[in-house]
């Protein structure tokens, strides 16, 4: 999240979209619930299915699965056509006044594509997607916007194509029901006015997620929505530490705090500084990304300790590198073992068998396995592929090992939400039988390893023999000291020379006070940049800032910065530069965020200097009028500036509607050469303009059926409140089980009239790659959608239960049997809602 749970009660304007707090993040509804109360606030969901939080909205839209970015689009040229942006914050704040090359074309003008595109290796060159440079290398700028190739220009070219009756068409959805939805979000374009937007997994899992959340990026950019108290891109993670586990590398490409994997090409510390540092010649850009020298080696340094010396790049040649172009994607990691690529799997904490998709190809792909680790509180799919459904277990030569964990109450530690709030949380009971914290498991993993590495040797075992390990040894490892390295620690004496007379900054052996004093020549360590200051020294005290329970709040915006910590320097609105006007003042004084002091008094000295007020600013720098020491307010970005043109992402600057790998329309109603994602990975050969599939291209589970008439209808997957996840921890539980006690599959009235289905009954819902007997729900929470002039049916089916438990079997079995191979463009997250099924009384 840009902003944080609490803060939307701030906003006039909330836009759930892509998500379903009410069911699935019940507590953000009490926030919610709090703007509409007190501020007479306006809830507005769209959705393809009227969930429980449409029962509270004041406008519900209901929409075709898989169609956001024309939804979306169509916003876009509603608010431009209607000059309903915040024309200051555009011009100021956001690239939108940059001039791009004049060779630049886009889908408008080459029927569904960018320019530079290679059917051949379905990638773009991007050159033409470049910005024209003044001679001081820095973009060149029309502050009038309307030079027919700056940013805007070209944002208002493309989108002109969104009208509302193309939209309509696609998404569905009445144009009664567009003008009222995009009239509404409109009106907080201005600067007493703000929206915000909260979205799931709704919006990720589709092939072209990514660039959903861009496009109501740019609404919220066009709106001056970020970085203001009720506004920004909010996020709700589907479990309380899904961010945390993403900030602390859990992704292949990312290391902790968001610093790239290097591939093998890039064989030394120099060279991966030099290739991964963004560079601006922009003075008034802060290019926070500038420091990644500093995060990189105070990171190698907290894992190989005096190891790591500058003659090794402090241990950089033996951090694991990936192959030039290598994918280690999830789609891709199961798709290479069942290939037979690998021999063994940890399944930590999770259930593939039912959670990914096209979980049919991934129990498969377990035989091919010659062992897994299942590390979990209960048995579930995965650990027991083997006895599963059609499966000899005879045919399987795969050994598993369970090893039982602790739950989250029974272990010491931290977790950071959605709002990047950490979180430390005490252990309220020891963990059951030989049941042991994911710590302590890992703790005599990494001993039992090493040893045999020492007895043995191996092949290339100085990543582990070199590693700095001092939390413990087996079974008495202590939380507390990895959350302290995850910290940093000064590791020489840190003087400030260039002060009069020179001050100290650090002392050797003492913990980092944050990560403004990193350095990049090995003189400090930080396990995590963004989390360095959440375990810290303030007048040589030890704190745990993560386990601070304050209450006090500022300007009763219900920050509370002593409640726990929020990276980065618990900073609790991140963009927060771009909530005041260039001299500093808040656009809206009411909601004051951040707000610039001329006479500040520091609280320790009582002297007075200019400073902000408020949240901590994204930087210390005086606001961007200032012309000596002024800065842009979007500090991660090399210039500073709100990216309505994106030119890093692979499918394109702008969003662009495409449809679904599977979907009930032959073309793409926007431009009928490209109907689905041209950069989009394929597990199949292609033949022909619409990606239609060969028999013989690929594994038979990757196959797809678009427009297929044994697959009539768009079907979509979901959560429910009874069930966590993929239900291994609920449907253990017979309270749980007998509120929501098993699968089912949600139709509208019509669809079951057309059936012959009646409520209660036992269907079978089949895709091209499996099929799941479910109760049939008929229910007026779906209705027909009306696209492209022809009647199209949409179904719903929760993904939380599995063939292992009940045991009987009577729960049903993963709706993700269902769901394709296929993924984001440049994320790979699996495409799970939107896919077209068949519906036939069992």
């Amino acid at each position: 999240m840009t902003n944080h749970w609490i803060d939307f009660k701030n906003a006039d304007v909330i836009l759930v979209m892509g998500a379903n707090p009410a069911e699935n993040h019940p507590i953000s509804m009490k926030w919610i619930m709090k703007a509409k109360e007190q501020r007479g606030a306006k809830l507005i969901v769209v959705d393809p299915r009227f969930t429980r939080t449409a029962t509270k909205a004041d406008i519900y839209a209901p929409m075709r699965s898989g169609t956001d970015i024309a939804f979306l689009g169509g916003m876009i040229n509603y608010i431009i056509k209607n000059n309903l942006y915040f024309n200051e914050y555009v011009a100021k704040y956001t690239n939108a006044s940059y001039l791009v090359n004049p060779e630049f074309k886009g889908p408008g003008e080459l029927n569904g594509i960018f320019s530079g595109y290679d059917e051949k290796t379905r990638k773009y060159d991007k050159k033409t997607w470049s910005f024209q440079m003044d001679e001081k290398g820095l973009p060149k700028k029309d502050m009038t916007l309307k030079n027919p190739n700056c940013v805007f220009q070209l944002m208002k070219k493309h989108y002109s194509r969104y009208t509302l009756d193309k939209v309509a068409g696609i998404t569905g959805t009445p144009k009664e029901k567009l003008v009222e939805v995009y009239k509404t979000y409109a009106s907080t374009g201005k600067p007493n006015r703000v929206g915000t937007e909260l979205y799931a997994m709704g919006w990720t899992q589709h092939t072209v997620g990514t660039q959903n959340i861009r496009t109501m990026t740019i609404i919220q950019l066009l709106l001056g929505n970020i970085g203001l108290a009720g506004g920004g891109i909010n996020a709700l993670r589907g479990e309380s530490n899904v961010q945390g586990s993403t900030d602390h590398g859990l992704l292949f490409h990312i290391l902790p705090g968001y610093l790239p994997v290097p591939s093998a090409t890039v064989t030394d510390l120099k060279t991966y500084i030099e290739k991964f540092t963004p560079k601006t010649k922009d003075p008034k850009s802060v290019n926070w990304w500038g420091n990644r020298g500093k995060y990189i080696t105070s990171y190698l340094k907290a894992i190989w300790g005096t190891n790591g010396t500058a003659a090794n790049g402090f241990g950089y040649e033996w951090l694991p590198k990936l192959d030039e172009g290598q994918n280690g994607s999830w789609l891709v990691l199961f798709d290479q073992m069942l290939k037979g690529k690998f021999e063994g799997f940890f399944a930590w904490g999770q259930n593939p068998a039912c959670s990914s998709s096209n979980a049919g190809k991934v129990r498969k792909a377990f035989s091919k396995l010659k062992w897994m680790v299942n590390v979990n509180l209960f048995d579930n799919e995965t650990g027991s592929f083997w006895k599963g459904p059609d499966v000899n277990s005879k045919d399987i030569q795969t050994e598993v090992f369970q090893l039982p964990a602790a739950s989250s109450v029974e272990k010491e530690g931290s977790i950071t939400n959605s709002g990047r709030l950490a979180q430390w949380r005490q252990k309220a009971a020891e963990p059951m039988g030989e049941a042991r914290s994911d710590s302590d498991i890992m703790n005599e993993l990494y001993f039992r390893v090493k040893k045999l590495y020492q007895k043995q040797g191996g092949k290339f075992p100085e990543p582990i023999l070199n590693l700095t390990w001092n939390y413990g040894e087996k079974g008495k490892l202590d939380i507390h000291k990895v959350a302290k390295e995850i910290n940093g620690y000064y590791l020489e004496d840190l003087i400030d020379k260039k002060a009069v007379p020179p001050k100290t900054i650090g002392k050797k052996g003492h913990l980092a006070v944050n990560f403004v004093t990193l350095q990049a020549d090995g003189t400090t360590s930080c396990g995590n940049w963004l989390y360095s200051g959440s375990y810290t020294e303030k007048d040589d005290k030890v704190v745990n800032m993560m386990a601070r329970r304050g209450k006090k709040d500022i300007g009763g915006l219900g920050m509370y910065p002593e409640w726990a910590w929020c990276w980065p320097l618990n900073r609790r609105i991140i963009y927060n530069r771009a909530s005041v006007d260039p001299a500093g003042k808040p656009w809206d004084s009411k909601r004051a965020v951040i707000k610039w002091n001329p006479n500040k008094v520091d609280p320790k000295t009582k002297k007075t200097a200019p400073g902000w007020d408020g949240d901590v600013p994204d930087g210390p720098a005086p606001p961007l009028a200032d012309e000596k020491a002024g800065k842009y307010p979007f500090i991660m970005r090399a210039d500073g500036m709100g990216a309505i043109f994106g030119p890093g992402l692979a499918d394109g600057p702008f969003p662009e509607h495409y449809e679904p790998l599977e979907c009930p329309v032959q073309e793409n109603p926007l431009s009928n050469k490209h109907r689905i994602n041209p950069t989009v990975k394929l597990f199949y050969e292609v033949k022909g303009p619409h990606d239609a599939p060969k028999e013989k291209g690929g594994l038979p589970e990757d196959i797809f059926f678009s427009c297929d008439i044994r697959y009539p209808y768009v079907a979509t997957t979901y959560r429910v409140s009874e069930h966590w996840q993929t239900g291994v921890l609920t449907r253990h539980e017979p309270w749980q089980m007998e509120m929501m006690p098993q699968q089912f599959v949600e139709i509208s009235n019509e669809l079951a009239k057309e059936k012959g289905i009646k409520n209660g009954d036992k269907v079978t819902v089949s895709s091209g790659r499996g099929k799941v007997w479910a109760v049939a729900w008929v229910t007026d929470r779906f209705k027909p959608f009306k696209v492209m002039n022809t009647t199209v049916h949409q179904v719903g089916l929760p993904w939380c239960f599995g063939w292992q438990h009940p045991e009987d079997g009577s729960g049903g079995d993963s709706s993700n049997l269902l769901t394709p191979t296929i993924g984001d463009a440049n994320t790979m997250i699996p495409e799970t809602k939107a896919f077209m099924v068949n519906i036939e009384k069992a």
